[in-house]
């Protein structure tokens, strides 16, 4: 008769092996605990502060030894603490904290030989996802203008929105999203600062360039789309890198240096497109809002226009 083995379940913070024998299917009365009632659990202290790759000596673990995941933690206590209280979980959690940030790598090692396989975080996946597909939307605009830059010289900056602009507006639409990212946990910092980039931009594309056929053909506004997709070609492959957290020194290096040059031009193409709009928009009378209504009120375009550029653009550039 083969007697079957009882799982084993190991984990580990840097003083000590916590080991569970899984007794669940046994038929007899076993050792109670509060925490498993069907369980043996032993506390190993390890002869030196360390994270060990494996419990066993060798490479190959039998099937009856798995890594308890769950209650895996890394303690930095400075009191001796009994199994009650230990950083494993059984008890307590006084001075522990998830190990993932400490010991992604070993972590990751352990996974991969336990089930065969690294799981991903269903919110690092989608990241992953959005930031590639950012990133191949610019790149796709800076090929085209590129081609048509080979193709037509100087005259592909009169053809520039009409060619990329359905793409520029798709990615700039998607960007909404994050400003929610903040709000539901997917990215750290405030939500603030997604929106007012992304506000930003949104008011010079839908509101000056679109709205203003005209304006679309200024080589100006081909110049703030190289702009806007220099930087992006560049921010959405080091977030991908951060997902994981991987560094990339040259990855590193453009995202803090390339911005330097490049986002004062962008301010500055940008309020070139709102001064040369304010002509227009004051023969259209676009977006304003006269007296008489309802709400007994007026909103003038061309008046809010001249007072960004005097009070934000104006001191900014000097």
């Amino acid at each position: 008769m083969v007697v079957p083995s009882p799982f084993v379940y190991w984990a580990q913070d840097d003083r000590n092996i916590y080991l569970k024998v899984d007794l669940k299917d046994a038929k007899d009365e076993v050792h109670q605990s509060s925490s498993s009632p069907r369980a043996y659990m032993f506390t190993l202290k390890k002869a030196s502060k360390s994270f060990w790759p494996r419990l066993i000596k060798h490479q190959q673990k039998p099937a009856w030894l798995k890594v308890d995941f769950d209650r895996w933690n890394s303690g930095h206590s400075d009191e001796d603490e009994d199994l009650s209280d230990s950083p494993l979980g059984y008890g307590g959690a006084r001075g522990a904290k998830d190990i993932i940030g400490d010991y992604p790598e070993l972590l990751q090692k352990l996974k991969l030989d336990e089930v065969g396989y690294i799981s991903e975080d269903v919110k690092s996946v989608y990241l992953v996802f959005y930031n590639l597909m950012q990133f191949v939307l610019f790149m796709y605009i800076l090929v085209v203008m590129g081609i048509s830059f080979m193709k037509d010289g100087g005259d592909y900056v009169k053809s520039a929105y009409e060619n990329v602009g359905p793409v520029l507006k798709f990615a700039q639409i998607l960007q909404w999203l994050e400003v929610m990212y903040p709000i539901f946990g997917y990215t750290k910092g405030s939500f603030l600062s997604p929106l007012l980039q992304v506000g930003g931009r949104s008011l010079v594309l839908f509101a000056m360039i679109e709205a203003e056929p005209r304006m679309q053909s200024k080589p100006v506004v081909s110049y703030l789309i190289l702009v806007w997709s220099a930087v992006e070609v560049v921010r959405y492959p080091y977030y991908i890198s951060q997902t994981y957290k991987k560094d990339i020194a040259v990855l590193t290096w453009l995202r803090y240096t390339i911005w330097i040059p490049l986002y004062p031009l962008g301010a500055l193409c940008e309020g070139i497109i709102i001064l040369r709009n304010i002509p227009y928009f004051e023969e259209t009378q676009r977006f304003v809002v006269s007296m008489p209504n309802s709400w007994n009120s007026t909103f003038h375009t061309t008046s809010i226009m001249r007072i960004y550029l005097l009070v934000f653009f104006i001191p900014g550039i000097k």
